[in-house]
């Protein structure tokens, strides 16, 4: 069996950096799907390493974001990250973001700010114990600021040293053509996943233009395509999926059906639901480098044995076709607590 070590490399962007295909989304570590124990998750984030992953996400504003409560506070999965990391900062590729910072009501404010960006950049680099991080993502784009004034800002750390490339978040084509006109983006990020496809239409074109390698986050459907949920299962309040359009009861029940259709077509060849998902992202004709996120070391080893996956053209077609967007129940988002002011 081909091993994630063996699989090829994702080039960010047009840097020297590189990627193996599938990484870690450190997310969950700190917040959005429950309690998460400190210890497993360091054990998860080594036994990544271990199973040759070697691109880890993270974010600043991780353990503190609105919407979902965490006893934790801003900064904390950087931290935990940074810990895990220790020793081996050789071995990974790190990523993190700013641009979410914490309202004085509890909600999450967008600070854009050139004299903001070096002053996140220095404290993300303290929480994580390193001198610098290699992608760099702008996390949410501040309406109050040109986003020019923004990635000039990065660029500048980029000369400095402290960061090595410069990413942005969730941002529409637009945005990322204005971005990469003052300066290189090497990667963009949002959702992606065979039942979150909004990004086919005009983003993901315009990132193979630009020569911008594609990041999807949730690229499992917030765990719902690994095919472990029933009709039944629930979730509770410090669960961010409680409060997403997908998850809703009807719209959840629904989308179950469409997963298996999944497990069937995985079990067939003889791998897992949430494998066969990765291996669909991968075989789409774009730069692309999934993050799916787990807390268990178990899950992250799964993930990375995607990679062994071989889709016909004829799978690709059936499982999109099997997952078209006409079929899938509910947004992306509920009701966001952010601040504009």
């Amino acid at each position: 069996m081909d091993t994630i070590a063996q699989a090829a490399r994702v080039a960010l962007g047009h840097t020297d950096i590189s990627v193996r295909p599938i990484g870690l989304g450190c997310m969950g570590m700190s917040q959005f799907y429950g309690d998460a124990d400190e210890r497993e998750s360091v054990a998860t984030v080594h036994a990544a390493i271990d199973a040759g992953i070697d691109h880890f996400d993270t974010s600043d504003i991780y353990g503190a974001a609105s919407g979902v409560p965490s006893r934790n506070g801003f900064g904390h999965n950087e931290d935990l990250l940074g810990r895990a990391i220790g020793g081996r900062r050789d071995e990974v590729v790190l990523a993190t973001k700013f641009g979410c910072r914490l309202h004085p009501d509890g909600g999450v404010t967008f600070d854009g700010r050139p004299e903001y960006v070096a002053e996140a950049c220095e404290a993300s680099l303290r929480r994580l114990g390193v001198d610098h991080v290699d992608l760099y993502y702008l996390h949410r784009v501040d309406p109050s600021v040109p986003v020019e004034d923004t990635v000039g800002a990065m660029a500048d750390l980029v000369q400095a040293g402290k960061i090595r490339a410069i990413g942005l978040s969730n941002v529409q084509p637009d945005i990322l053509r204005r971005a990469a006109a003052v300066t290189p983006i090497s990667a963009l990020q949002s959702e992606y996943s065979l039942w979150a496809r909004e990004v086919e239409r005009e983003v993901l074109p315009t990132c193979r233009e630009l020569g911008i390698t594609f990041v999807p986050y949730s690229p499992l459907g917030r765990a719902a395509l690994a095919g472990r949920f029933t009709a039944d299962s629930s979730f509770a309040g410090d669960d961010f999926r409680s409060t997403l359009p997908k998850f809703e009861a009807e719209n959840f029940a629904h989308n179950l059906r469409l997963v298996e259709g999944l497990k069937d077509f995985a079990d067939e060849c003889g791998y897992r639901p949430g494998q066969v998902a990765l291996a669909w992202l991968l075989a789409q004709p774009y730069a692309i480098a999934p993050i799916p996120g787990t807390k268990r070391a178990e899950y992250a080893r799964q993930n990375a044995a995607a990679t062994a996956v071989r889709l016909s053209a004829d799978d690709v077609a059936f499982l999109a076709d099997l997952f078209d967007p006409a079929q899938v129940r509910g947004g992306q988002y509920g009701k966001l607590n952010v601040r504009t002011s």
